[in-house]
């Protein structure tokens, strides 16, 4: 008769927490469209609540100066993906219908890393890094996309039809358009479903989502449930309807028991589109909104949520970017990262709790297109001469019509301390020279690096976007 060898108990556990540590992790990054950095409960959202986004945070780690990397869509999303400053891939701005380029089948996203390592992938929702057939997610490492190829106020019904005259907008399921000007009161609900049916098909393998919803980009829209919900009209609607979204997510993965070994991040492409007034959400008293390089524009809401590896109810503080996602993602799942030269930098120390380290050792730098309009070190913030278009001391819009703009420059440069003032309101540029010195010669090194189109330098170590040279994908009837 042969005795069972019993094991210590401690050795069983370091078995359990071996076995643990094998079990890859899954990805969900969940990327809003124009969401301020005060559209959370958690953040200061009055007319409505994010109750699930809120858990979210008590149960994870909430990042306070999380930045987009460009104040803009598809270069914010271009950096996501990638790991780089946008310009560095000539990625910045925002693809037009009628464009030409995309992104370089050169460079590796998320995606491309990740399905080397056996991850099967997905995208729902907007993409906006290119529509032609070669820069479109099937041919960027993504094995589903469903959804439309850049954002939805680019069709037929804009609110300024008289001076911009937009194709149809398709909806793309793989490669394939699948119909034109669909309802996007469905939107978040479909985009929402694909990702829950993704999640059940695929939870005994490794996955990464990239759910990027469309909303609260203006046309706003909601489905029946959500709409007339709150006390702040059809944005605090939406972003209620956002709210049950995540909430749906993460009962799915509790549900499937992968909540252990599920990476969650709910972030914005940029901040908030200020001069559509009531359909717009809120920088939290912070200067000015999308598409300027103020913090209203750049600094958004950044919530991770990892049960287990995450302590819960965390706060970061440290200088942190959407760039950083993707060697964060490399690093949980021992992934090479992309043969060319990116920009982000890990942040799994401070996901596991080490949030007095500041693993950005290098500075952030605000681009707008391939103009250097300030850098900022996490404390002081020095702004450079530019022009941009401003939404401060001007009407808003209403209910889906843009109220004014108007264009200012900054003639000086400015510097302000973020500590003490994030609404860039106060100007210190003549209390600290030795601040600025150090600043300006951190500007000079990546404007050799990246250019700078305001002062005429190229850069070195640019790389060129995807371009095409053949017909159109969306053309016949539909367009």
């Amino acid at each position: 008769m042969k005795l069972k060898t019993l094991l210590p108990i401690a050795v069983l556990g370091v078995i359990a927490v071996q076995s643990k540590a094998a079990k890859p992790v899954n990805f969900i990054i969940i990327n809003l469209d124009d969401a301020g950095y005060g559209d959370f409960s958690c953040t200061g959202a009055l007319g409505y609540t994010t109750p699930n986004i809120d858990k979210m945070a008590s149960l994870g780690m909430r990042f306070t100066q999380f930045h987009a990397v460009q104040p803009i869509s598809g270069a914010s999303r271009a950096g996501l993906l990638t790991g780089c400053y946008p310009n560095r891939i000539h990625m910045a701005g925002a693809p037009m219908p009628d464009s030409q380029t995309g992104i370089n089948s050169e460079e590796e996203t998320i995606a491309e890393i990740l399905k080397e390592k056996g991850y099967t992938t997905a995208v729902y929702g907007k993409w906006h890094l290119g529509h032609q057939h070669p820069f479109l997610p099937l041919q960027n490492g993504f094995d589903e996309f469903y959804g439309i190829p850049y954002s939805h106020d680019m069709w037929p019904n804009h609110p300024q039809n008289n001076y911009f005259h937009f194709p149809n907008l398709p909806t793309i399921e793989g490669n394939d358009v699948v119909g034109y000007n669909t309802d996007i009161t469905q939107f978040t609900a479909a985009f929402t479903n694909r990702t829950i049916r993704f999640i059940k098909k695929n939870s005994k393998r490794p996955f990464l989502i990239y759910l990027a919803h469309p909303q609260p980009h203006v046309p706003l829209a909601v489905s029946p449930q959500f709409k007339g919900k709150s006390k702040q009209g059809l944005y605090g609607d939406v972003m209620m309807e956002l709210d049950w979204s995540v909430g749906e997510i993460l009962k799915t993965l509790k549900e499937n028991k992968l909540e252990e070994n599920t990476l969650v991040i709910v972030t914005s492409d940029n901040g908030p589109w200020i001069n559509y007034g009531n359909h717009a959400g809120s920088a939290a008293g912070m200067r000015e909104g999308k598409s300027t390089t103020f913090q209203g524009g750049n600094r958004v809401t950044c919530i991770m949520y990892w049960k287990n590896t995450i302590p819960a109810g965390t706060l970061c503080n440290q200088l942190a970017s959407n760039i950083d996602i993707l060697p964060t993602v490399a690093e949980i799942s021992k992934a090479s990262s992309p043969k060319h030269k990116t920009d982000g930098i890990s942040l799994l120390r401070l996901l596991r709790g080490d949030v007095q380290s500041s693993p950005r050792k290098n500075f952030a730098y605000y681009y707008r297109q391939n103009e250097l309009q300030a850098i900022t070190d996490g404390t002081y913030k020095l702004i450079f001469p530019h022009t941009y278009t401003s939404y401060e001391n001007q009407e808003p819009g209403n209910n889906g019509q843009p109220g004014n703009t108007t264009q200012r420059t900054i003639g000086e440069k400015e510097l302000y301390d973020l500590r003490r003032d994030p609404g860039e309101r106060y100007n210190l540029i003549n209390q600290h020279p030795e601040i600025v010195t150090i600043l300006e010669q951190t500007a000079n090194e990546i404007r050799n690096d990246l250019g700078d189109d305001l002062q005429h330098i190229p850069g070195k170590n640019r790389r060129p976007a995807g371009t095409l040279q053949s017909t159109t994908l969306f053309q016949g009837s539909g367009n």
